[in-house]
């Protein structure tokens, strides 16, 4: 059984350092071969403000869609003025209600320029989460000094830094293994004993 990964950058200006941080994520998710990655680019999306119609409603199921199926989800978000990125809330926003993150392990990785990191985003990031249903788990990986952890090509200059962010994937990846896909494969063998 494939393991469907969903990532989502909270940032979308061009060369972002939180996209640079969240390629090194999806670079360890690749080193799984039983894990499929689906990347959502919002730029693509359109999102509406809540309450306002789509423009492009097909993205937005299709959007709505893809994280229904994953297994997992990798949320990679800046912290802008203390808080979540503004792309990221309205990502979540226009998952629907109940939310498509319902029930669904999430990962959480920050970047900040500052020097605490992305402390404060993380934690609203994993309260958001947690009130739409979603298991964020508990390590979220926070990245302070980000522009002087990356250079202009996205290479990773800081080796502590990297890993942080590498574990990002496979914390997901080993609660995936140990808690989510045992409990599938029991209830698999339940059904048909049932059925027999």
């Amino acid at each position: 059984m494939a393991i469907k990964i969903v990532t989502i950058c909270g940032s979308v200006r061009p060369g972002n350092y939180t996209q640079m941080a969240l390629n090194l994520a999806i670079d360890e998710l690749n080193k799984h071969p039983d894990v499929e990655v689906t990347s959502i680019d919002l730029r693509e999306l359109d999102m509406p403000l809540p309450g306002l119609p789509a423009s492009k409603p097909g993205a937005i199921q299709a959007f709505q869609e893809t994280v229904s199926e994953a297994t997992g989800v990798l949320l990679a978000s800046p912290e802008y003025h203390g808080g979540i990125a503004s792309p990221m809330k309205l990502a979540i926003d226009n998952l629907g209600f109940p939310s498509k993150l319902a029930g669904k392990p999430v990962s959480i990785l920050g970047v900040a320029a500052g020097v605490i990191g992305a402390i404060k985003s993380s934690e609203q990031l994993r309260a958001i989460c947690a009130h739409v249903g979603a298991v964020p788990l508990p390590l979220a990986v926070s990245i302070p000094h980000v522009q002087q952890v990356f250079d202009e090509s996205g290479h990773c200059n800081d080796e502590a830094a990297e890993g942080f962010i590498r574990r990002s994937a496979t914390s997901l990846i080993d609660y995936i293994n140990n808690h989510i896909c045992p409990r599938i494969s029991l209830e698999a063998i339940m059904r048909e004993r049932e059925s027999e």
